[in-house]
């Protein structure tokens, strides 16, 4: 059985272990995806972070993070979506981002914003966004460091 649902504090770890299996994040980044996760469980009443988990068999294979963007008007973050590396190509991200633009689309948003590396590692995320509705909006040249670009998508609803 499959089942999109809120965080639950059992699922930071297999969240972690997610990260670190995809092989594509740096540590730092999943200390900063760590800390949204602990922002979302330590303080149940905030509103800048909204974190859901995909489960099946009772096995966390994907979540998503989203949240409104500071400052502006109807426009969300997708701060972070992965799948575990065994269900790639299995629909479970497509489920994902259906869910996320559900969600945004309920709290009034009308537009998706995505950031990602240019890097070599990050070409299936890029084709990710690009396949679902997502257009590349900007790209930073050596935003990262030197030959990684901030490539910025998004998506309107």
């Amino acid at each position: 059985m499959s089942a999109t649902r809120p965080l639950c504090p059992g699922d930071r770890e297999p969240i972690r272990r997610l990260l670190c299996e995809t092989q594509v994040f740096s540590d730092e980044e999943i200390g900063i995806a760590l800390e949204l996760i602990d922002i979302v469980l330590d303080k149940p009443g905030q509103k800048d972070y909204t974190i859901r988990v995909h489960e099946e068999g009772g096995e966390v294979v994907g979540y998503y993070c989203v949240g409104p963007t500071p400052a502006t008007e109807s426009t969300f973050d997708l701060y972070w979506i992965a799948t575990k590396p065994s269900s790639q190509g299995k629909g479970v991200g497509t489920l994902l981002d259906a869910h996320a633009t559900e969600l945004i689309r309920s709290q009034g948003g009308r537009l998706v914003i995505a950031e990602t590396s240019s890097q070599p590692k990050y070409g299936k995320t890029r084709q990710f966004y690009l396949a679902r509705g997502y257009s590349e909006l900007a790209r930073i040249l050596d935003y990262y460091r030197r030959g990684d670009d901030l490539v910025v998508y998004g998506k309107y609803l």
